[in-house]
């Protein structure tokens, strides 16, 4: 487990209109550069002179498992490190070719209107369907880190985690039901990081009935569709749920690695 050290002779304080500190750590026994970002964080000042620590940065690597690190320090005024969530519910659009229940049929004198079994739309040849407002749950997060964590191989994990879904609960939500959308970041005076991450959410569904085909269950962000077949109904040739599909089009990831 990798240990910090202060380094008691190398303080730089400056007392000024805007105040601020640095102080060397060393880092030992940490494999890598993340393993000393981890360390710095749990076992630096978080504060020094009333400061909060702000930001902290490699300043060299004496040896293979020992590392100099330089921490600074600010007055809160200079420092936001309170995160921030905002979230906004309102309608998206969705095209769906069945409907939940059909509520009434109705036809012309001598004829009667054949039972599609949901399909929405039918044109004597395939199924039209019909755009609706379906409830979307979209929300961000802001986190402010330190100029070490933020390095390139963090910036492609973000990269890499975006437009994937949860594998495990994420913020109260089950697998699946969470996409990361995105992120964007800018480096605050100091060299402190302030990075907003972006979601959306979609509920699993289980137990669904389309048609006569019944016991469907899909994750929030799958997508489903249904195969339609020639059937006969009332003296028509109509199109009926011959088959239901649920199709994963949004790779799983682990969002730990977001390290929010």
């Amino acid at each position: 487990m990798a240990t910090v050290e202060e380094l008691f002779d190398a303080h730089d304080e400056i007392v000024a209109s805007t105040p601020s500190a640095d102080i060397l750590y060393l880092v030992r026994d940490a494999a890598d550069e993340a393993e000393v970002r981890a360390a710095a964080a749990a076992q630096t000042h978080t504060t020094y002179n009333s400061m909060p620590r702000c930001s902290t940065r490699i300043e060299e690597r004496v040896n293979e498992t020992t590392w100099k690190i330089r921490v600074h320090y600010e007055p809160y005024s200079y420092n936001p490190v309170a995160d921030s969530f905002t979230f906004d519910i309102s309608g998206g659009t969705q095209h769906i070719t069945q409907s939940i229940a059909t509520v009434g049929r109705y036809a012309a004198g001598g004829y009667v209107a054949p039972d599609l079994q949901g399909a929405i739309g039918f044109d004597g040849e395939r199924i039209v369907g019909v755009d609706i407002n379906v409830p979307v749950f979209s929300f961000s997060e802001t986190h402010y880190k330190d100029a070490g964590e933020v390095d390139f191989a963090y910036k492609v994990a973000l990269f890499n985690l975006c437009s994937t879904t949860n594998d495990a609960a994420f913020r109260g939500f089950a697998a699946g039901t969470c996409l990361f959308i995105g992120a964007s970041g800018s480096q605050k005076q100091g060299g402190q990081w302030e990075i907003t991450y972006r979601f959306s959410a979609s509920p699993n569904r289980s137990n669904l009935a389309i048609g006569s085909i019944t016991g469907i269950a899909k994750l929030g962000w799958h997508y489903l569709w249904v195969l339609y077949a020639d059937a006969e109904a009332e003296g028509f040739v109509v199109k009926r749920p011959a088959a239901v599909y649920v199709e994963q089009v949004y790779e799983t990831r682990d969002f730990s690695a977001l390290e929010i």
